[in-house]
């Protein structure tokens, strides 16, 4: 047994080298082009590739708490072995495809060395209902953000605005609903009555009900209870989440004082400027998310960004530079991910 989980560890190591070493030579931009931006950064890079030491710490965090929330008690497992975990989680999601599936599976096969592999798997799911849940309400406070720099005339409306506004409204609070339903009812025998809908999963999917029946009722008993039976670890863990995506903002914030946009400077003007920071990472990740089947949203990123950065009055010059910026970093966080697996 340790010797297969082993294997799939190395298993995982292997996908992740190669998938960086696709990324540096498929990168975008030429390397002339790419150093240009970088000797641009200069020592900027290191407080946007930094930011990302306490981002995953917030992660951790949220993570930390929703497995203390599913055992009943103190988590077995130090906080920096769950960072640790979080990091190369995200390093393996960032670099596969199909909506970054890598990193669950990977988690649930360290995390089930500590822990049993119900409470395992159950937590990792109940983390990844969390990521997605936070990124809703991110998306959906963005949308009062951007009303209130509307109400004081920082931003533009008209009908096309104010149609995609409400469009993104009923698309949070329908999300909110499902996950209500998941974390009420579990989420595992929804997703295995899906796919039994498929043709030609249908008989895998009822084979593996037969065989796997009561871990499935346990793992989506845990799911329910979370929230039912320890509401601070569930709202402990979403603040931290949104929290990440707050701080995440910084770094595009760095980028926009490179440039010398700080809208006249000061307090006032840094935090209005830390405000449109919120609202291009808010855009730029629901586009990339909607579209998120791609590894690291090839391509998706980018436009995103171009587009965010646009709809603010800057230059589609300034979007290209934070695109660019922002792969980089995720590379470096993703080389430092693949190398952590071999930490012992």
């Amino acid at each position: 047994m340790v010797w297969s989980k082993q294997r799939l560890n190395n298993l995982f190591f292997i996908v992740g080298v190669a998938a960086v070493v696709v990324m540096l030579l498929t990168f975008d931009v030429s390397f002339v082009e790419l150093w240009q931006h970088l000797c641009h950064a200069g020592y900027w890079l290191i407080p946007i590739v930094g930011v990302w030491f306490f981002v995953y710490g917030l992660n951790a965090l949220a993570w930390q708490s929703i497995i203390e929330g599913n055992l009943g008690g103190k988590s077995p497992v130090s906080f920096w072995r769950i960072y640790r975990l979080t990091i190369t989680g995200y390093a393996l999601n960032y670099a596969t495809p199909v909506g970054g599936l890598g990193g669950e599976p990977y988690r649930i096969l360290e995390l089930s060395k500590d822990i049993d592999k119900e409470h395992a798997t159950s937590s990792v799911i109940l983390y990844a209902m969390m990521h997605f849940l936070a990124h809703f309400w991110f998306w959906f406070v963005s949308i009062f953000i951007y009303l209130a720099l509307v109400a004081v005339g920082d931003m533009p409306i008209n009908t096309f605005i104010a149609t995609v506004l409400g469009v993104i409204v009923v698309f949070c609070l329908l999300a909110f609903y499902l996950f209500s339903r998941g974390y009420r009812n579990g989420l595992v025998k929804y997703v295995l009555g899906l796919l039994s809908r498929i043709p030609g999963l249908r008989r895998w999917t009822l084979r593996f009900w037969a065989r796997h029946s009561e871990a499935i009722e346990n793992i989506d008993r845990q799911i329910a209870s979370l929230r039912g039976q320890d509401r601070e670890a569930f709202y402990k863990s979403l603040l931290l989440e949104f929290l990440s995506r707050v701080l995440q903002s910084s770094e595009v914030l760095f980028m926009l004082l490179l440039f010398g946009i700080d809208n006249g400077g000061g307090l006032a003007g840094i935090m209005l400027t830390y405000l449109h920071s919120i609202l291009i990472v808010a855009f730029t990740t629901l586009f990339a998310n909607l579209i998120g089947f791609l590894p690291m949203q090839l391509g998706v990123q980018e436009g995103g960004f171009v587009l965010s950065i646009a709809a603010l009055g800057l230059s589609a010059a300034l979007g290209i530079f934070v695109s660019i910026i922002c792969r980089v970093r995720e590379i470096i966080w993703i080389i430092v991910g693949i190398m952590l697996m071999k930490l012992k």
